[in-house]
């Protein structure tokens, strides 16, 4: 006689229960009559906050102001006839960034960890919506503005040369990679010089000063700041004492100080005519100070490594410096890419810093000046222009954030 048994079922754990909208309600917003009372307060504020938002922008909002001032909030007071000069140069930074965007896709699936192997042109474009919405939605609302069609056939323009851009990089061997990344280097000081050769960098204002700034600063304060991190941690007590007072310096000292010293001060310890321009001074001020930052940002990274990681290094015979730049320092950097570009985010918005203290005719100043326009003189419009200027902050800001978490997520950091 031949016994019979049932097939064992797996267990994978308890079963999850489905909750219904009603229980998700009770269990996290009204679980007692505190929470209910906090719950109802929050939410109707929440809603009459909403209401009056929507109702500003919508109805009682003056926007006539954003309209017939959005080239000066965009690009100062740039001549109209070198305005191309602008379209050019945000096509060719479109392409190189679409030609970086397909040499790094390449790359993941030659390693076999990109995500877009599998997904469809459909998907893809899907992803793409909704890693930028915040940019198409600025693009959008400032393209609704314009009443000339120069603005959208840049940006059909800068759009049509990312996507080229993006099938060319994937299209390249490898061994044109290091072509491209030194073309992304070069590019933006190409583009500043193209753009300066028009009308001096002092002539310059708006969103554009604002952006040009804190990208100079940004490539510049990088590399500035991890080799200060990097001779702060020195063995030879020259280097550390020059490293650590860099840093302690340009961190002590308010920015704000800083920049005034610059557009006031620099002119008595230099020679009459070799001063620099504003703007490079305001470029130099942000460097040093941001570089000063990234230096403890990273130095908190390379502290956060065990000290195997060297060990190992120098068991498999390599040098100091290999074992830091192939070893170390890609994992401290990797370690600390949040507070990295937290720090980044901050630079991009204290550009607006030197418009108060050195009178740059940046986003903000722009916006100060409009509302003294004898067509809107008195009217209280600062409402309308600020919150203008600080939705293309936020934009560009909550961009940088994302596309951090993206990269974040992809490295795996937090994770072993």
């Amino acid at each position: 006689m031949t016994l019979t048994t049932a097939p064992e079922t797996p267990t994978t754990g308890a079963p999850r229960l489905a909750r219904s909208p009603g229980t998700w309600l009770r269990r996290n917003l009204f679980r007692s009559r505190a929470d209910s009372a906090t719950t109802v307060v929050v939410g109707a504020l929440a809603v009459y906050l909403l209401f009056r938002l929507v109702q500003f922008v919508f109805v009682t909002g003056r926007w006539d102001v954003i309209r017939v001032n959005l080239k000066l909030l965009m690009v100062g007071r740039f001549p109209d006839v070198h305005l191309p000069r602008v379209a050019i140069s945000l096509v060719i930074a479109a392409a190189v960034i679409g030609l970086v965007a397909g040499v790094v896709n390449r790359r993941q699936l030659a390693a076999g960890t990109s995500t877009h192997a599998t997904m469809s042109v459909v998907a893809r474009l899907t992803d793409l919506v909704e890693r930028f919405w915040p940019v198409l939605l600025g693009a959008g609302l400032v393209l609704g503005l314009t009443s000339t069609p120069g603005p959208s056939l840049t940006v059909a323009g800068a759009i049509a040369a990312g996507f080229v851009g993006r099938i060319v990089g994937g299209a390249l061997p490898k061994q044109a990679h290091p072509v491209v990344v030194v073309a992304a280097l070069v590019t933006p000081f190409l583009l500043t010089w193209y753009l300066a050769d028009a009308i001096g960098w002092d002539g310059w204002g708006g969103l554009m000063l604002n952006v040009f700034m804190a990208v100079v600063s940004l490539i510049l304060c990088f590399p500035l700041g991890v080799l200060a991190a990097l001779g702060r941690r020195s063995n030879l007590p020259i280097v550390r004492a020059i490293s650590t007072g860099f840093i302690e310096l340009f961190r002590g000292a308010p920015l704000f100080v800083l920049l005034l010293m610059a557009n006031v001060a620099l002119g008595f310890f230099l020679p009459e005519g070799t001063s620099p321009s504003t703007v490079v001074r305001a470029i130099v001020v942000f460097t040093l100070f941001t570089a000063a930052y990234v230096a403890e940002v990273v130095r908190g990274g390379l502290q956060s490594l065990p000290s195997g990681q060297t060990e190992a290094g120098r068991a498999l015979g390599l040098s100091p410096v290999r074992i830091t730049f192939l070893i170390v320092l890609p994992q401290a950097l990797r370690n600390v890419i949040p507070a990295l570009v937290g720090q980044f985010i901050s630079l991009f918005k204290d550009t607006t810093l030197a418009g108060a203290a050195m009178g740059l005719f940046e986003l903000f100043r722009v916006t100060e000046a409009i509302t003294q326009q004898g067509a809107f003189a008195g009217q209280g419009l600062v409402a309308e222009t600020f919150m203008f200027a600080g939705l293309l902050f936020w934009i560009g800001s909550y961009t940088m954030s994302r596309e951090s978490q993206r990269i974040e997520s992809k490295l795996g950091v937090g994770t072993r």
